[in-house]
Formats: C-alpha cells, structure tokens, sequence
C-alpha cells in the first residue's frame, strides 16, 4: 500500500513544503493539496516547490475541477512541472465544490468533467485535442504521461470513472462503503471494455494517532460535514436509498442545515455539530497505531493502493511521525 498526504495551502506556503519534505522522508509517496483557490493559496505555485524540495514524491490536487481554470491552461500547468520534474505529477479531479461553490457556481456536470478529463490528459500527454471547436496541441512539449484520477460518490459518478479514468479517488475510509465504490468502478471498467486491475484506487481520510478519542473526533469533524455536501446532492438526486447508495453513506445528513464554506476544512467548525461520532469513527482513522493498522489491512484487502490522510488537526508532525515510525512499516511488512 503507497501513502499520501494531503494539505490545505494556508499561508504561510513554505509551512506546506515542509510537511511535503518531512511527508517523503516518513516514506509517503504522494503529496496533495486541496485547490480552492478563494479559500485557501493558488497550490499550483506550491508544487513547484514541493517538487523541488522532494526526491521523488508525485504532486497533484486532491481535487481539482473543470470550472474555475480553462482546461488548457490546468493541461499547460501538468506539462510544465512533468517537463520540469520528470513527470511527477496526477490530476485528481472531480466536479468541484468548495471552490465552485464559493463563486457562486453550482457543480459542473458529469459530461463536462468527462470532457475535461480527455482534453487535460491528451494534451499533458503530447496529443492534438478537440477543444472548443478547435485542434489544439502543446507544441513545446515532446509529451510525458499524466494519470487523472477521479473523485467520485454516486452511480454515474462511478461509472463515469470506471470507463475513463486511471484511478479512483474516495473521499472517505469507511470499509462498506469503500467495498461498494471499487466495485462500481471496477464494473464500469470492465464493462467498458477495460481492465479493472489497471485502475489504481485511492482513499482519503483525515488520520489523527493518539489516545484522546473524544478529541480526535473534534478535531475532523469537519470531514463529516465536508462529505456531507457531496452525499446531500446525491440525495436531492437519487432519495435517502436510491440507486443503490448504501444508507451508511446517507442516513447522517437528516440534521444537516446548509454549510458554511468559511469553516470548511477547518477543526471547531459550527456547521458539522450534526456529524455523530460513529460516523466519525467510520470515515476517519483515529485512535492507537493498531487500531490504524487493522483499518488500513482493512482497506488494502479491499483493493485499496493508497491511503492519503488528510493532515488538518492540531498533531500533524506527530501523526507524520506516528505513521513513518509504526504504521507504514507494518503495512508494507
């Protein structure tokens, strides 16, 4: 199993290279930056940096979205830092929220996010694309490889990852739920005519290692009511047990009383107190290094390839260290 880390870009930006740098040397193989560039810093001026304070750490969004960037400048951002970098770089994507919603948009469509996706990568990747009733191709760049993971909750979503994407991003780490993403995903793939082993599966959590439960849990509660917006829109469109969506994925949000984008991602934030703590428990990793140890076994025999833990508590150093200290060596033992 590969680990990641995931970082809010909140000034200042040199505190977020740190971690990355610090991230490689405990042995975590991904450095990722939520990219809402209203709430928080313009991250991809952060990877540049990253990349070079890193040997060999691949650097991307988690996530970004076809809405607030044209899809040729996002392409012309990868292909610049994998020409600079040696192709070290993933585009993870999806609709967009915190950072579309801020501006006042909603969400962009499942078709634009799958256009987006062939533009951004064909380009990246040193092909002539259809954009915008034009032929465009990057004639600077000799090519490289970029893969474009999707992030994703409901059926289409998942469909739509499975017959397009390389990988699979899940915002959450709860083993039921995980259970029955990858397999939409894998049978979209499949029946897509793909092969579901090639598709690399990611999931993300917050992580915290420590002893103070009732703490823990306060400090990523935030995550919960992040989740939230995405599962409240999935059942505006799908009802509370349409579709197939597991209640697990939806039952909590019948307190849910809007959001408030100022708090997101941040510990203390009012508008999650309708986040219980066994939802909680189930989406995040918290507790005793054994207790992280058998939720990731967990999730690799799931088919899991990566966990990125979302460092946005008050123990990052100490979560880092706990994790290159005790819990990734055992998982990779």
């Amino acid at each position: 199993m590969d680990f990641g880390v995931v970082l809010q870009t909140d000034p200042p930006a040199w505190r977020v290279v740190d971690l990355a740098r610090q991230a490689e040397t405990h042995g975590f193989s991904h450095g990722w930056t939520f990219d809402s560039h209203v709430l928080w810093q313009e991250p991809f001026v952060i990877y540049s940096q990253m990349l070079s304070a890193t040997n060999r750490m691949t650097v991307g969004p988690m996530v970004t979205n076809p809405g607030t960037r044209n899809w040729t400048v996002t392409a012309s951002l990868f292909a610049t830092l994998n020409d600079m970098f040696g192709n070290r770089t993933v585009c993870g994507i999806g609709r967009g929220d915190s950072a579309m919603r801020v501006l006042g948009h909603t969400p962009t469509s499942l078709a634009t996010l799958g256009e987006s996706m062939k533009v951004i990568k064909g380009l990246v990747e040193g092909r002539e694309v259809d954009y915008n009733g034009t032929r465009q191709q990057f004639p600077w760049s000799a090519g490289g490889r970029l893969d474009i993971w999707m992030a994703a909750y409901g059926p289409r979503a998942l469909r739509l990852c499975g017959e397009q994407a390389d990988g699979f991003i899940l915002q959450l780490a709860d083993p039921q739920i995980t259970e029955w993403t990858i397999a939409a995903v894998r049978q979209a793939a499949a029946e897509a005519g793909r092969d579901p082993d090639e598709l690399y599966m990611c999931v993300a959590a917050p992580a915290y290692v420590g002893d103070d439960l009732a703490h823990q849990r306060d400090q990523v509660r935030w995550f919960g009511g992040m989740v939230g917006n995405h599962v409240a829109d999935l059942v505006d469109r799908y009802g509370d047990t349409g579709a197939g969506v597991p209640q697990a994925l939806t039952d909590y949000i019948s307190g849910r009383e809007g959001y408030d984008y100022s708090g997101h991602g941040k510990a203390g934030h009012v508008h999650t107190d309708f986040v219980p703590d066994e939802v909680i428990d189930r989406f995040c990793i918290l507790g005793d290094a054994g207790n992280h140890i058998a939720r990731l076994q967990e999730l690799r025999d799931l088919g899991v390839d990566q966990f990125a833990i979302y460092l946005m508590h008050d123990q990052k150093d100490e979560t880092l260290n706990a994790y290159g200290q005790r819990i990734i060596p055992a998982l990779r033992d």
